[in-house]
């Protein structure tokens, strides 16, 4: 792990790849950190793989709300200019995938492609209601109280009873993000409100949902969204719910890997 100074912030960073490779850059997304691209990794050795946490996630400092998605790509952008990445493949996941199609619109010199993973690019009243109910517990009853029920959240059942010990790691992400970054995410995402801007996205672009993922990025949204993308596609993982790169990492990495190399 490397700290960067980006954008004001230290961010925690990792590089991994041959040098001279193409960049691939993989933003998490709330409550989690640069360990959920671990089963990835093997898979992306024709890349130089950038992988960091947000604002306030694992070991990224946290400054104090509001955020918004829009500083989240700068933060982004910040980090390539310190590390001289003129261009990257980018992948994002939940709320790092909003943040790459934000990117993706506003940066679009700086992409060489899109996959924006499990992840939705509006806030819509129900799905905001789950994310008002998340803050008021933080608030009042501490980061802790939410970690279970968050984790128990982007799994299917029989993946959870079949593999404790990666719910256990999976509960350990999540206790690695400051209370302080956690809201700051949350109201970034409350804000999120790109849908209307998606037909400016100009690089190859592919949408990747889990096919068991009923909420955070339900298979049948993300497919409307590379609707509204010129050229894009979207591939479901099977037997993967919200957090697919770990759920079914091996389906997502052949979608992945195919879509890069293609």
């Amino acid at each position: 792990m490397n700290m960067f100074t980006a954008n004001g912030i230290r961010v925690n960073t990792r590089v991994d790849g041959p040098a001279g490779a193409p960049w691939l850059t993989l933003v998490t997304g709330i409550a989690n950190d640069v360990s959920m691209w671990q089963a990835q990794m093997p898979a992306l050795g024709g890349f130089r793989v950038l992988r960091y946490d947000l604002r306030g996630q694992g070991g990224t400092q946290a400054t104090p709300a509001p955020y918004s998605v829009d500083l989240l790509v700068s933060d982004l952008v910040s980090l390539w200019n310190e590390l001289k990445i003129q261009k990257s493949h980018l992948a994002g996941l939940g709320l790092g995938g909003a943040v790459a199609q934000a990117a993706a619109i506003k940066h679009p010199d700086r992409l060489l492609s899109l996959a924006a993973c499990c992840c939705r690019a509006k806030m819509v009243p129900d799905f905001a209601v789950l994310w008002h109910g998340l803050v008021e517990t933080v608030k009042k009853n501490g980061f802790e109280s939410i970690v279970e029920q968050t984790a128990q959240r982007w799994f299917s059942d029989e993946f959870k009873a079949a593999h404790p010990g990666a719910l256990d790691q999976v509960r350990a992400m999540i206790r690695r993000t400051s209370q302080e970054g956690y809201l700051g995410c949350v109201g970034a995402f409350l804000g999120l409100d790109l849908e209307d801007r998606l037909p400016l996205i100009r690089a190859r672009t592919l949408y990747i949902s889990g096919a068991e993922d009923k909420m955070g990025g339900p298979p049948a949204l993300m497919a409307g969204l590379a609707a509204k993308v010129p050229g894009a596609r979207h591939v479901s993982v099977p037997k993967a719910a919200h957090i697919a790169n770990i759920q079914n990492a091996e389906g997502f990495n052949k979608v992945l890997v195919d879509f890069l190399e293609g």
